[in-house]
């Protein structure tokens, strides 16, 4: 059992009896920042009215920073490097990029479970087991959102961040989501603070040794997924 399974268990978000599977979205282009908030914005305010069924999209965006609710200017250390967005989400400074995973998780919480910190939990659950496949020990910090690695190959406290969380909710259904760094240029990094945390760095699987390609990480992904939220359908 893998170190959040038990947590997993307890933060199930499945959908009630009879619910639509989740649509599972790839997207193989990069795509604009722009763009894909335009089309999540159209596809939550769809799931609200009834529309269109939850979907989760994953996607690799250009080389960009964004900017949540609670970022600090100061901690954007190059503004000129790459564009950079202001987003509804949640959290600080961060970076996205070729090699790096983000899925835009577009779930109702009211055919589930209305418990957003939960839902965080349930998220990072979801990162940890995935990690877990590759015998890499993901863990949470109460501090500090998202998921980190211990480095003791640098010294007994050192540790990097491997995946962050920033989510919103529009009457109880989710958007924004995740970003895993599977193998991005991490000295893209440098140009902000990733979400206000000094103290440690960032990781990713081929950093830590995991030759993984994104497509072999995507299906480690849906199947976790599929332990937490419930069944999804390719589109």
């Amino acid at each position: 059992m893998s170190p959040a399974d038990r947590d997993a268990i307890s933060l199930s978000f499945l959908p009630q009896p009879g619910a639509l599977p989740v649509e599972w979205r790839i997207s193989d282009d990069l795509v604009d920042y722009g763009t894909a908030i335009a089309e999540m914005d159209d596809r939550v305010a769809r799931i609200i009215a009834g529309e269109a069924c939850e979907q989760v999209w994953l996607l690799e965006h250009p080389p960009l920073y964004t900017a949540g609710t609670s970022a600090n200017d100061g901690d954007l250390v190059a503004p000129d490097r790459f564009p950079v967005y202001r987003t509804g989400r949640g959290g600080q400074h961060t970076y996205h990029g070729p090699g790096q995973r983000v899925a835009y998780v577009m779930l109702d919480l009211k055919r589930r479970r209305q418990d957003v910190r939960a839902f965080v939990s349930a998220l990072e659950a979801w990162l940890i087991n995935t990690l877990w496949q590759y015998h890499i020990r993901g863990e949470r910090r109460e501090d500090r959102v998202g998921v980190w690695v211990r480095r003791p190959d640098r010294d007994a406290t050192a540790e990097d961040k491997i995946a962050a969380i920033g989510i919103r909710l529009r009457k109880w259904v989710t958007f924004h989501g995740i970003s895993f760094n599977v193998e991005p240029d991490l000295e893209h990094f440098s140009g902000i603070v990733p979400c206000g945390v000094t103290d440690h760095g960032v990781t990713s699987l081929v950093d830590l040794g995991i030759p993984v390609t994104m497509a072999e990480n995507d299906s480690v992904l849906r199947a976790e997924f599929e332990k937490i939220f419930g069944e999804t359908i390719s589109l």
